[in-house]
């Protein structure tokens, strides 16, 4: 997926604006693109358009955006403060990159009659949604399927339990796969997108028109999990540890993809896929795939450094008390 000029990119919580940016520097990059005064205009005032509904982190968006060149002070800014899941988009884009905000669950703030304040789980009654659910990611996987042109595409970072969970996870998934291409699957490990632990994958799906058969024929995956640790000071993710999944991806012609991973010549391949009729043969149509042997486990002769051991225990502490808070706030 390349974001390419004179094409719209939205973000329906798009925070500080950090994936506008990454984006207008690549299309701004003359190694990229040259660009005429035309493409330039609609760089500047009609590419970007995003929702950022905390009123603080909305102001340093449009601040970042201004100080990067995007829009101007006379015009009409394309961040809006709404909730982006209240209602379905009155414009489709042709790209959505997102990391929705983690929380499993969308709630709101009332005062009660006592003169209190409490929340409540919200949850999203939308005609164009799968499934009705206060699950926050998976709300904002069904709003960014309807935001995209026919010929949109979307990359969003999604929290593990977004591809395991049953309930509404597996309607939401199953109608994913029938209704779009979902053709890749990037899984990261802990602490890229999310503290305490929590693992996060991203996923690229490709809108499309309706159709009778399902439009996932297959899945790829790239595991930049298994045995990969990173650290924000000693060892932070850069992006020449990504050059591989990019030269796998094959952004100029996914079709012409092939396996690194190999049952008997290459067991610890990276990049493997999966047919359509396998993922829906698993349990809950589980998108949570992994084939590579964890070696921190097998190979207690070459454990990996004290440091990392140590942050390995902390994450998996920190994910189980997460998990138990979730299920407090459920009890409650």
């Amino acid at each position: 997926m390349s974001e390419t000029p004179s094409k719209t990119i939205a973000d329906p919580a798009c925070g500080t604006g950090g994936f506008f940016l990454a984006a207008y520097d690549f299309i701004a990059d003359t190694k990229n693109y040259e660009l005429d005064k035309e493409q330039k205009q609609f760089l500047k005032y009609d590419t970007f358009f995003g929702n950022e509904i905390v009123a603080g982190t909305r102001r340093m968006a449009l601040m970042n955006l201004f100080l990067h060149n995007i829009g101007d002070t006379d015009s009409d800014n394309n961040i809006s403060p709404a909730d982006a899941l209240i209602a379905q988009s009155n414009t489709t884009y042709d790209y959505v990159l997102a990391n929705p905000p983690f929380g499993k669950k969308s709630s709101q703030t009332f005062t009660n009659e006592e003169g209190e304040q409490e929340k409540e789980d919200l949850t999203y009654n939308r005609q164009d949604f799968f499934a009705t659910t206060s699950n926050k990611q998976l709300n904002f996987v069904q709003h960014i399927r309807t935001m995209l042109k026919t010929t949109g595409m979307a990359a969003v970072v999604l929290p593990d339990n977004v591809l395991f969970e049953g309930g509404a996870g597996e309607l939401v998934r199953k109608k994913i796969l029938e209704t779009t291409d979902l053709h890749t699957i990037l899984r990261l490990p802990t602490g890229i997108f999310y503290a305490n632990g929590v693992k996060a994958n991203v996923i690229f799906f490709d809108a499309k028109p309706s159709a009778k058969d399902p439009w996932t024929k297959e899945i790829w995956y790239y595991d930049y999990r298994t045995n990969v640790h990173h650290t924000l000071k000693k060892n932070p993710l850069k992006l020449e540890d990504l050059q591989d999944f990019i030269d796998c991806y094959q952004p100029n012609n996914r079709h012409t993809r092939k396996e690194t991973y190999n049952a008997e010549t290459n067991p610890e391949g990276r990049w493997r896929k999966f047919s359509y009729d396998e993922i829906v043969g698993r349990d809950k149509t589980s998108l949570d795939i992994t084939w590579l042997k964890d070696k921190s486990l097998a190979d207690l002769d070459n454990l990996p450094d004290p440091d990392v051991l140590a942050l390995d225990i902390m994450e998996n502490l920190e994910a189980g008390l997460e998990n138990f808070r979730s299920i407090i706030k459920q009890l409650r």
